[in-house]
Formats: C-alpha cells, structure tokens, sequence
C-alpha cells in the first residue's frame, strides 16, 4: 500500500521556452524541477511526489497540462494552496486548477486524450518576440500540399519512423484520430506574422518527437523533398525510410488532456 494517502489532480499551463522540458534533470532547469522546487520551499516538512500526465520536450509549451500530486497529510485549503504555489511560481507557470481524486484514478495508465498545437510560418522573417511561439521558416512552401499530407497521419499506423524512441519492443503502433493544418486564429500579438499556421494533432499515446518529426516531414513536402507517395510508405510496418528533420520543440503547444472515464 502506498504511503500516500491523499491525492490531486493539477492543471497547469507554462510557456516551454527558457526550460528543458517537463523531466528533472541535473544542472537543467525543468517545469517538474520549478514545480518541485516551489512545493519544497512551500511545505518544506511534507513528504509528497509529483508524477506527470506526459512529457514535454524542451521549449515546448501548455495551455492545458496536468500533474499528479502524492501527499501523506492532506490539504487544509485548497484554493490557498493554488494561491500560495502561484504567488511563488515563476511568471511563465501557472497553476489553474487542483481537485482531490480517488486511488483508482492513475495519471500515467488511465486512458487520456491529447490535442497538440504546432504553430509556424513561411516566406517571411518573424518578429523576434515571435520566437517562443512560432517557428518560422523563410523559404516558401506549398500550403495546399501540406494540407494533403497532413491528412495521411490519421488513423491507425506504425509509426516506428516518426519517433526517436529505440526500446526494440516498445509499441509504436498509434492512432490519430485528426490531423489537419488550419490557419492561426488562437494565439494573437501585435508583433505575430500577418499569416500563420497550425498543425492540429489529436490522439492518444504519442512518442517521443513524434509531432516534431510529422511537422518536419510535412515542411520536407512542402519544400517538394519529399512525396504524398514517401509518407505514405513511412507510416507501412517495416518502414525503412529515413527522416531528416525534425521541427524546432518551441513552435509545439499541448493544448489540451482529457481522461477518459
């Protein structure tokens, strides 16, 4: 039996782009590191752990992430504590929202839905403010043909070439449920490009640089590198194509994490 006895579910939101990710890691500055940092300095006699719906790679940010929080005595004051962690919490993370759970909810296994924001735009040179946002590529590329290719990642494929995890046995079987690119109606600043764009991915289970490495096959499109016919035969089992770009992780926003049940 654990020794935790109490549980919460966090909501969180963070801008990635001075971080290195959501892991702890030595001599890095991480979000899980700050939010462990924050609650250590907070209650600094409470034993507690912190365990993360995913993780987000370097410069990548959230608008809606969530946390697990393992505490041995329980929280008097709930909206104190969001208050408290906030008025102590660098200005580039915010907790939203924090709610006791049962010991049957696990934020790692239970089943979760995940929508994943890539923002980007072409032909131009971005404002320099724009750069913890939007990646941005000078060269034109072919909009229309993006769309398209876009569309081949839905549904349920092997996608052992758009990820750089090497565990041999490690499923690399997904399903996307949507993949399109629409233009960038959600986040707004007088210093943004007249044009952008998003790269809307929703599913579940997704590996490590998986989004970055679709976004980086579609720019290769874009830029006629590669074929509708190439991606296609890279999503087959057995793939042996080779990817050679992977999409900068500032452009990349997870937007939104729903539990199923």
């Amino acid at each position: 039996m654990s020794k935790y006895r109490y549980r919460y579910i966090v909501r969180l939101q963070y801008l990635g782009f001075r971080y290195s990710g959501w892991q702890i890691q030595p001599k890095h500055k991480t979000i899980s590191g700050m939010l462990e940092k924050t609650f250590v300095f907070l209650n600094p006699d409470q034993d507690f752990k912190i365990l993360g719906a995913g993780r987000t790679d370097a410069k990548v940010s959230a608008l809606d992430a969530a946390f697990e929080l393992f505490l041995i005595n329980e929280l008097p004051d709930l909206g104190i504590f969001l208050e408290d962690f906030n008025k102590n919490l660098p200005s580039d993370i915010r907790l939203v929202s924090i709610e006791p759970i049962g010991e049957d909810f696990n934020i790692i296994k239970d089943s979760k839905i995940k929508e994943y924001l890539y923002f980007f735009s072409f032909g131009t040179k971005n404002h320099p403010f724009s750069a913890p946002f939007i990646t941005n590529y000078l060269e034109p590329l072919n909009l229309d043909l993006m769309k398209e290719g876009a569309t081949l990642f839905q549904g349920k494929h092997d996608f052992s070439v758009f990820t750089t995890a090497d565990k041999p046995r490690h499923n690399k079987i997904r399903t996307i449920t949507s993949c399109s690119i629409i233009k960038n109606t959600l986040l707004e600043a007088n210093f943004f490009p007249d044009d952008s764009y998003i790269l809307k991915i929703h599913g579940e289970g997704f590996m490590r640089y998986q989004i970055r490495l679709i976004m980086g096959a579609l720019v290769q499109l874009g830029r006629n590198e590669l074929t509708l016919d190439q991606i296609k035969s890279a999503l087959e089992p057995g793939s042996e194509h080779k990817l050679t770009s992977i999409a900068p992780g500032s452009g990349l926003l997870l937007n939104q994490v729903n539990f199923k049940g």
